[in-house]
C-alpha cells in the first residue's frame, strides 16, 4: 500500500497500528478529500531552507531537521563533501553529532538516518562542482579512518570505481554494511559491470557527473539498465535531466529502482537566489544553481516539488511516485524494514497533499511537523 485517500489511518507511540473495529487505541487521521502518502526520504540532499549539510556545525543539521518537514522530507542522510587536501573529519563528526542530538530531542523532526559521503575519491574528469583539491584517491586505510569517525552512521559513500584502489575501499565499506554508489565517474560500461558484481547497488545523480550513454559505448548508464541489483539516483527537477530522459531512464529501470532525489543547497525552499557550496558562490538562474562559470551545482529542488514532476511532468502515478521518493530510499538507507510505506509497524511518517498535491501536514514519528493554516483546527489534537 503506497497511497491512501478517502480513507483514515492510525497512529500510536510514532507507528502505524492495524486498523480495528472497535475503539481505536491511538490517533485516527482522516484523510477526507485528500491524498496520504509515505514521508519522503531524500538520501541525496546538501541543505535546504538556508541551512549546509557539509558543516562542522552541528546545530545547523539540526536546523535543517526543522525545516525539512515542510519542504515534505521526512527523512534524509547528511550529505558530506570533501574539503582541501584532506578527508572531512569535522564535517563527519559534526554530522555524528548532530544525529545523537536529534535522537535525543523532544522536537517533530525530520530524522536524520546517517551519513552520505558524496567525495572525496571522485574522477577528476566528472568532478562536476567538487573542486579538483577536494579529490583524493580511495584506500582501504581511509575506509577504515572514516568508519570509525562515523561509528556506524555511515549509510551511503559516492565514489568512482575505476579509480586506483578503489576495489578494496568498495569491499571494505560493503563489508561494513555500507551502500556504495558509482558516481561522478568516467567508468566504462566494462568497469561499471565490474563495480555491480563487486557488489556496488546504487548510481548516483543519473546522466550527470558520468560517462554518458552512447550507442557504441553504453558507458555505466548502460550497464545500470542491466543490473537488476543496482537502484539509480534521479534529480527530478528538469533542469539537471530533460523531462524525457528522465521518463525514458524511469522506464528503463522501473519505479522499482529509480530513487528520487533532490541534491538540494542550503538555496532550496529559500527566497534568497544567492549562497555558498562548499565555499563557492551559486546563484540561481533559471531554476537552476550555478557557479560563476555556469557549472550547475545542486539543485533548489525540494521534495514535495519532485512528486509534482513525477506525477505531472512525467505522467507516473502517485503509488510509483511514492515508491521512488519513499520506498527505494529507505531501501538504500538500509531502513526499508521501518520507513517509506504505509503498512502496519510503520514509522508514521505520514504527508497529507489536497487534490492538487499541494502539501497540507507532515508527521513526524507520529508527530506533527508541518500543518498549513487550512489544516491547523483539523489537527488541533496533535497541537495540544
Amino acid at each position: 500500500m503506497a497511497e491512501l485517500s478517502d480513507s483514515s489511518i492510525t497512529v500510536a507511540d510514532g507507528r502505524i497500528e492495524p486498523a480495528s473495529g472497535g475503539e481505536q487505541p491511538g490517533l485516527v487521521i482522516e484523510a477526507e478529500d485528500a491524498i496520504l502518502l509515505p514521508g519522503f526520504i531524500d538520501v541525496h540532499t546538501h541543505g535546504g531552507g538556508g541551512f549546509n549539510l557539509s558543516t562542522e556545525d552541528a546545530s545547523e543539521i539540526c536546523a535543517y531537521a526543522r525545516w525539512a518537514p515542510g519542504s515534505g522530507t521526512t527523512a534524509f542522510l547528511i550529505g558530506v563533501i570533501g574539503v582541501p587536501y584532506t578527508l572531512p573529519e569535522e564535517q563527519l563528526r559534526a554530522a555524528v553529532e548532530a544525529i545523537e542530538r536529534c535522537e535525543a530531542s523532544r522536537e517533530p523532526l525530520a530524522e536524520p538516518l546517517g551519513i552520505h559521503l558524496e567525495g572525496p575519491y571522485l574522477n577528476i574528469a566528472r568532478r562536476g562542482a567538487h573542486l579538483p583539491e577536494w579529490l583524493r584517491q580511495p584506500s582501504e586505510a581511509e575506509a577504515e579512518r572514516i568508519l570509525e569517525l562515523t561509528r556506524g552512521h555511515l549509510r551511503l559513500v559516492t565514489l568512482a570505481p575505476e579509480l586506483p584502489g578503489a576495489e578494496a575501499m568498495i569491499r571494505r565499506f560493503l563489508e561494513a554494511g555500507v551502500t556504495v554508489s558509482l558516481g561522478h565517474s568516467d567508468a566504462s560500461y566494462e568497469q561499471a559491470r565490474r563495480a555491480f558484481a563487486l557488489g556496488v547497488s546504487h548510481v548516483t545523480h543519473c546522466f550527470n557527473a558520468m560517462r554518458p550513454l552512447h550507442h557504441r559505448e553504453p558507458g555505466p548508464l548502460g550497464a545500470l539498465v542491466e543490473a537488476g541489483h543496482v537502484r539509480g539516483e534521479l534529480i527530478a527537477d528538469g533542469v539537471h535531466v530533460h523531462p524525457a530522459a528522465m521518463k525514458a531512464l524511469v522506464k528503463a529501470l522501473g519505479p522499482e529502482r529509480t530513487v528520487v532525489i533532490t541534491d538540494a543547497l542550503c538555496g532550496a525552499g529559500s527566497p534568497e537566489r544567492s549562497f555558498e557550496f562548499g565555499g563557492q558562490r551559486a546563484t540561481v538562474i533559471d531554476g537552476a544553481a550555478r557557479l560563476p562559470d555556469g557549472t550547475i551545482t545542486g539543485s533548489v529542488l525540494t521534495m514535495e516539488q519532485a512528486l509534482r514532476n513525477v506525477v505531472q511532468m512525467l505522467g507516473f502515478s502517485l503509488r510509483d511516485a511514492a515508491r521512488m521518493l519513499a520506498y527505494n530510499p529507505a531501501l538504500a538507507a538500509g531502513v526499508g524494514e521501518r520507513k517509506g510505506r504505509l503498512q502496519p509497524g510503520y514509522d508514521a511518517d505520514l504527508l497529507i497533499f489536497d487534490r492538487t498535491l499541494a502539501l497540507q501536514a507532515v508527521l513526524c514519528r507520529g508527530r506533527l511537523a508541518f500543518v498549513s493554516a487550512s489544516w491547523r483546527e483539523r489537527l488541533a489534537r496533535l497541537l495540544e
